[in-house]
């Protein structure tokens, strides 16, 4: 899943596009307005670098369903005390 941006915050300073490890993101400068696009959505690793260092908080990622952790507390056994 790509990350999402939020274009009515983004400012199109293309930070994002250039500390993303696998250019995923994509600033295209051609004038007269800049355009930021998710170029590659299925090579996105998910790390959050774009999102962490975007100065206007405008990204934020959406994660497939595995990578979220579950968390699972058996029970200790033995019944009630």
């Amino acid at each position: 899943m790509p990350p999402i941006i939020n274009e009515k915050k983004c400012v199109k300073c293309g930070y994002c596009a250039t500390i993303c490890p696998l250019d995923v993101l994509y600033l295209d400068k051609r004038e007269p307005e800049k355009r930021l696009a998710v170029r590659y959505p299925d090579e996105c690793w998910h790390c959050r670098a774009c999102e962490k260092d975007c100065p206007k908080g405008a990204i934020t990622m959406r994660y497939p369903l595995s990578h979220y952790m579950l968390h699972y507390k058996p029970d200790k056994g033995g019944g009630e005390e």
